[in-house]
């Protein structure tokens, strides 16, 4: 591997531990909207997946209910921020190697208030380079585009990156981003 430049993180699953608060806010949302779903359901069908084909999975036909119910999630989402935890190891190493001068962006399919709630939430906000989020590109993941669009925006080849992720639709964009990667379970 050549020089480390970048370090690219998936955030729901990867760098912190989302599923509760995803999956209480999702919940309670479309509850209101007469769509019940179960939490173990939710994680084992939905978690990770994007917003919009969630939604569709679940019973959303219009776009603009779809807008609705993702609105209130956002809004219901910080009751639950008690239940989000950092990655320590994997955010310690960021750190160090970020003050090696090493770039770390966050690239997720998550929205990019959801994101940058739960990042202020954990005091991690103003320690990362940049973040890509599911509204930046328009194939999202398991394409490789938003990686790769982290890539070219700091200047970096694959071989010069390291991708840390953790779903299946994430694991097989980083692969064929070509950069080096590695699965992460919390």
């Amino acid at each position: 591997m050549a020089q480390l430049k970048l370090i690219l993180l998936d955030f729901d699953g990867t760098l912190v531990d989302t599923k509760d608060a995803n999956a209480g806010a999702y919940i309670e949302a479309l509850a209101e909207v007469g769509i019940t779903i179960d939490k173990q359901e939710y994680l084992d069908k939905y978690f990770g997946m994007r917003c919009i084909e969630f939604m569709r999975s679940v019973g959303l036909k219009s776009d603009e209910q779809i807008r609705a119910v993702r609105r209130r999630k956002i809004e219901l989402y910080p009751n639950y921020f008690h239940t989000t935890r950092l990655n320590e190891p994997l955010w310690n190493w960021c750190k160090m190697m970020r003050e090696l001068g090493t770039k770390v962006w966050i690239v997720s399919t998550g929205h990019i208030d959801n994101i940058s709630n739960v990042m202020q939430h954990l005091n991690i906000a103003n320690s990362i380079d940049g973040i890509i989020s599911g509204d930046d590109v328009e194939r999202p993941k398991p394409y490789p585009d938003c990686f790769l669009k982290a890539m070219s925006i700091v200047g970096a080849t694959p071989a010069e990156t390291i991708i840390f992720e953790d779903s299946i639709y994430g694991l097989q964009s980083a692969k064929d981003s070509g950069a080096t990667f590695v699965k992460i379970k919390l």
